[in-house]
Formats: C-alpha cells, sequence, structure tokens
C-alpha cells in the first residue's frame, strides 16, 4: 500500500511533511512530491496547487511515477449544509463538478461527456476510516458524509451558493475535489476527500476564510495523522 496525500495549499500539507519521515523529494511539473513514511505507512504528500487542472496533474503523476493505491485529499471549503459550521469536517460520498455545462448534448448540469454520472464516488472503506480517525484525532468535531462540488471559482456570494445547493446538492464548495475524483477513477484509484469547513460560501466568506484557514487545516492535517496509521493496520 502506498498512499497519495493531496493538499492544494503549503497550509494543508505542511504538518504532514514535518511530521513524516521522507526518503526522497522529487519535483515533476512544479510540484514537490515527498516520499517516504508517514506514522508506519509508505505515502506520498505533495501539495498541488490550486485548481481543477493542477489537482488532475497531480493525481497522474501519482498514478504513474509513484503507483500510489490510493489517493486521499486533504484541504479546506467552503459549507453549503447550512448544519455545517465553521471548523466541522465533511468527508465525500461523492463530488461532482458544477462548473462543467455540456447541457446543450442533453447531459445533466455537471455531467462530464462520456461519463455515465455526473457523480464520482468515494471509496466507502476509506471514508469510514476518515470518520473513524476523526472521532480519535478531533473527538469535539462534527464530521458527516455529503456531496463535494468543485470548480474554477471561489464562492462567495449568496446566489452562488443557492445554486449549488439546488443544482448539485451540494454540501461543501472548493477546487480540487471532483477534479482529483476524476482522475483517480480514470487510473482506477480507491479516492476519498476531507475537507473542513473554513466559510459559509456566502457574503461573509472573504472576512472568514482567512481567519479560519490554518484552524480548518490543522483539523484536517491531524485527521490525516490518524487515518494512515489505521488503514494501514486494516488494510
Amino acid at each position: 500500500m502506498k498512499i497519495g496525500i493531496i493538499g492544494a495549499m503549503e497550509s494543508e500539507v505542511s504538518t504532514l511533511k514535518e511530521t513524516m519521515k521522507a526518503d526522497q523529494v522529487i519535483t515533476k511539473a512544479g510540484m514537490n512530491f515527498y516520499e517516504g513514511m508517514l506514522e508506519g505507512t509508505p505515502v506520498v504528500v505533495v501539495r498541488s496547487g490550486i485548481g481543477k487542472v493542477n489537482a488532475a496533474v497531480c493525481v497522474q503523476i501519482l498514478a504513474d511515477l509513484f503507483e500510489v493505491t490510493h489517493v486521499l485529499n486533504t484541504g479546506i471549503a467552503g459549507s453549503l449544509n447550512a448544519k455545517l459550521d465553521i471548523g466541522d469536517i465533511l468527508v465525500s460520498e461523492k463530488a461532482i463538478q458544477h462548473d462543467v455545462d455540456a447541457t446543450v448534448f442533453g447531459y445533466a448540469p455537471g455531467q462530464i461527456p462520456g461519463f455515465d454520472s455526473r457523480e464520482f464516488r468515494a471509496d466507502k472503506e476509506m471514508a469510514d476510516t476518515v470518520i473513524t480517525a476523526c472521532h480519535h484525532a478531533n473527538p469535539d468535531v462534527n464530521i458527516v458524509k455529503g456531496c463535494v462540488v468543485s470548480g474554477d471559482q471561489f464562492i462567495s456570494s449568496a446566489e452562488t451558493k443557492d445554486r449549488l445547493i439546488s443544482e448539485y446538492q451540494g454540501d461543501c464548495a472548493e477546487m480540487e475535489g471532483a477534479s482529483i475524483a476524476q482522475a483517480a477513477t480514470l487510473n482506477g484509484i480507491p479516492f476519498v476527500v476531507i475537507r473542513a469547513i473554513s466559510d459559509k460560501a456566502d457574503g461573509s466568506a472573504e472576512m472568514d476564510y482567512p481567519a479560519f484557514e490554518r484552524q480548518a487545516a490543522e483539523h484536517c492535517a491531524r485527521i490525516v495523522l490518524a487515518f494512515v496509521k489505521i488503514f494501514e493496520d486494516s488494510f
């Protein structure tokens, strides 16, 4: 087993890189891939950069160069679910790209031509292990399963937020998860997306996001550390 762990920003992977024992660092496509051991588990930790293209390229490198067996995407997101407050955790059941629109050809909003569904389903065993890990690492933090919606857009208006809820039944919005899900699916690699809520994805997002980014990233880091230890034992 070798887990590819992706964060879009440095704050999302810095704790993991400081904790792991890295055997080598390989730079590819402007990304630094740290390969080594984390909590006794073989991993590759990488900052992909923000956005869907960066994230998908990152997965392909993990598949081709490092031959990872699982992909875990950690990071932060804006809440689309009134029951998800800042600091809560969402683990993906499914992921959808909200900025894909081929409806003129008869596809559903978010459905990519060539795919039977607009949804990319996360690996259930990985998702269940994330929940167990959160109970160990962040026992006071609320965690739920749900739908991650992704697009190359920072959601900061109530109007856009309402559209993502009504059209996609999304629980959180961010910019990488669904493209990681697509790339992992194309390569036949089980995946899961973890998101700590940093803002409400509405008119307050620009103020809340910088204030809570670090706290949310730290919650995710603790979950990832617990996850790799638990998952290694059960694999």
